[in-house]
């Protein structure tokens, strides 16, 4: 028995006995988590709700208190006749935050958390006062946001989206829809701005939508077809750059409203306005607006007077005056102010911190002073391995879009040396697939479709991928190496990752390569600027990426990016960047032009190919209005994604995610509380906004000004 690879028994190492040290904390902590619930379990129907309940959130919007308050700051403001009354600042029906677990609060304090970048996305993750509509109970329902109500005609091609009346900016002027054209046709649609339609603006087949507003308070989705997902299209992400944003500000920087604006280039200054995290003066709808921006250090949030979601007791949220994002580029230093307690709420998917760090976090506990989280991660791989299904290089492309080639290599790794190193013997080994908390898994027969799907090619064997290899012709040579089909070169994978990568990722990628080379794969882990990176994934440079994760739900449509090849980022990227042109002047241009040299690069689905199968299924099960037959298509496509592939290969699923709040922070979820113990890794499904950070208020706020 080997208690580290490579090590026979006799004197622990030190390796070994931190290993020791962080399993047994692990498991203490995921069995206290894990025992008092079953709430993860698919197909299992949800409890009732109770009056006493404090799981989940309530699936109907929340009746608004009869009596409303605000902060004594802002409280100050009103008396001094320097900001209008709350009633006036307020909708005329605020949102009431509905989840069960929230008590009433009290305002004041500061709340510090961890960023990489002051321009990081990380920050708006935490943020979903910019959201159409939201999603609740961890992607099971969708609840109102912006959006009031909604309606659609019979076959779902026209949508009709009612928003709050009275909204307000974080400026105090009036949200009205055509701050919504604005975005759409002075962006979208105009010839010379480089934004696209978003997927809740396209149809099933691709084509945008057209949008108009009949008053200052309706929207008109217009499709092409019918379009029935469109609410849960209008719940994803968090996107700073959609929807609604702010005409009254924006318009300066825009020739079509200033004359003064004549150079080509226009949007590029225009753009650099529109993200309301780096300009504190554009406005905005979350709960905390810029306060100050500080490139490279800091980003300190102040309360936004105009948010527009209040609690059950009637407070206008955010309860914390100010929101604090340190920016600390080395995951070892942010580990480090971590457990000399200098930041309050740390959600580990961003750090990150993962299972190993738990038994450290553990013995500084007195410390930093703040409790540890495990909430399910949802993620369908791990970390995951994917080849650029569209590489440049005619003969190593063609072996990569053999399945057999891909499903050799998942056959060689050895996935429970995986779990047992990386993840600590939690979550379920997997070949990959999309979150096992997704609907179409829910009931007997999702069930039964997810685990055909996570069991593909799971199983280390690793004479079977010897076996295949040789059957599609790249034999093993002399020296011990296997060679290209044809003979000649050698056959050499080259994992492409950031060189800031994870150890998590960085831990899996060493035993791939360690896998592979076994059964004579010649493997070179090549890391590279991160700067640069995801360009050159985009435009088809790279061969492969084994830095990432897919957790993508709460279904396979409404979050589809690793399902179906719909934009360049993941594992067809030419691919999705030609669907994200479809219905556009350039889907039609350049088409003599060698794909990999078009600008940008992009090509086409051949007919019959995999990804022509996946493209037609996806139009189609976004243009079903009936959600059985739906779940359907979609179990016909991960058929292809069972026969075609593996397009990306996962480790393990559903392993815990780490998050951690001072021990005075109140409103913070545990996993008992979330509907189904939570949803970490879905961007879809933007955590932790979803669980509304503006409700998390402090004990004694004195103490954490």
């Amino acid at each position: 028995m080997h208690h580290d690879f490579g090590r026979p028994v006799g004197k622990p190492s030190r390796r070994t006995v931190l290993y020791a040290s962080a399993l047994t904390a692990v498991t203490a902590l995921t069995g206290a988590c894990s025992s008092s619930t079953k709430s993860g379990e698919g197909g299992k129907p949800r409890a009732a709700s109770t009056g006493t309940s404090t799981k989940g959130s309530e699936r109907k919007p929340v009746p608004v208190p009869s009596k409303l308050r605000e902060s004594p700051a802002l409280a100050a403001q009103v008396k001094s006749g320097s900001l209008p009354a709350l009633k006036e600042r307020l909708p005329e029906k605020p949102y009431v935050i509905p989840h069960r677990w929230c008590t009433e609060g009290k305002y004041g304090g500061t709340m510090s958390a961890p960023t990489d970048a002051s321009d990081s996305g990380i920050i708006n993750e935490h943020l979903y006062g910019r959201s159409p509509l939201r999603w609740l109970n961890d992607g099971l329902d969708i609840g109102p946001g912006l959006v009031e109500s909604w309606e659609s005609n019979d076959d779902a091609s026209t949508w009709t989206l009612h928003l709050r009346k009275g909204l307000k900016w974080s400026d105090g002027q009036p949200l009205a829809a055509s701050d919504a054209l604005y975005w759409w046709e002075d962006m979208v649609v105009n010839d010379v701005h480089p934004a696209l339609p978003p997927d809740s603006g396209r149809s099933g087949s691709g084509t945008a939508m057209k949008l108009t507003a009949p008053d200052d308070l309706t929207l008109v989705l217009t499709f092409d077809s019918p379009t029935p997902l469109t609410p849960a299209l209008l719940a994803n992400g968090v996107d700073t750059g959609d929807w609604f944003l702010p005409k009254h500000y924006l318009k300066q920087w825009h020739p079509r409203y200033n004359k003064a604006v004549t150079a080509k280039n226009w949007f590029e200054k225009h753009d650099q306005h529109l993200n309301w995290v780096m300009d504190p003066k554009c406005p905005t709808l979350t709960g905390w607006r810029t306060k100050t921006y500080s490139e490279g250090r800091r980003v300190v949030l102040e309360r936004n007077p105009y948010y527009w979601c209040v609690d059950r007791s009637g407070a206008q949220l955010p309860y914390v005056d100010e929101f604090v994002f340190n920016v600390v580029q080395e995951p070892e230093v942010r580990k480090l102010q971590i457990q000399e307690g200098k930041l309050d709420y740390v959600h580990g998917a961003f750090v990150p911190i993962g299972l190993g760090d738990i038994s450290g976090m553990k013995r500084t506990q007195n410390r930093h002073n703040m409790n540890v989280y495990l909430w399910d991660s949802g993620s369908g791989t791990g970390s995951v391995f994917f080849f650029n299904y569209d590489y440049p290089e005619p003969k190593m492309r063609q072996l990569i879009r053999n399945p057999k080639f891909r499903q050799a290599l998942s056959f060689a790794f050895n996935r429970s040396e995986a779990q047992k190193a990386v993840y600590f013997n939690t979550g379920e080994k997997t070949t990959g697939t999309y979150s096992p908390k997704a609907q179409e898994y829910q009931g007997e027969q999702g069930q039964k479709v997810y685990h055909q799907w996570r069991d593909a090619y799971v199983k280390h064997d690793p004479e079977r991928a010897k076996q295949m290899l040789d059957e599609i012709g790249a034999k093993m040579g002399p020296d011990g190496k296997r060679k290209m089909p044809g003979g000649g070169d050698d056959l050499v994978v080259r994992i492409d990752v950031p060189a800031d990568v994870s150890d998590e990722h960085r831990k899996k990628n060493d035993l791939l390569k360690r896998d592979w080379e076994a059964i004579g794969v010649t493997v070179k882990i090549n890391p590279m600027a991160p700067e640069s990176f995801g360009d050159k994934w985009n435009n088809g440079q790279l061969m492969s990426q084994s830095s990432w994760e897919v957790g993508d739900g709460p279904d396979h449509i409404t979050g589809p990016w690793w399902f179906v090849p719909i934009e360049p980022a993941r594992w067809a990227p030419l691919h999705g960047q030609m669907w994200t042109l479809r219905g556009t002047a350039k889907e039609k241009q350049q088409l003599n032009v060698d794909p990999w040299k078009r600008t940008p690069p992009r090509v086409d689905a051949e007919p019959g190919s995999p990804i022509a199968k996946l493209w037609a299924g996806y139009a189609k099960a976004k243009g079903e209005v009936d959600g059985v037959a739906r779940t359907k298509i979609v179990w016909d496509m991960i058929k292809i994604h069972i026969q075609d592939g593996p397009f990306f290969m996962g480790t393990v699923a559903n392993y815990p995610q780490v998050t951690m709040s001072k021990r005075d922070l109140h409103n913070v979820p545990t996993r008992e509380q979330l509907a189904q113990g939570g949803m970490v890794n879905t961007w879809a499904h933007p955590t932790p906004a979803v669980y509304d950070p503006e409700v998390y208020y402090w004990d004694d706020p004195a103490k954490h000004t």
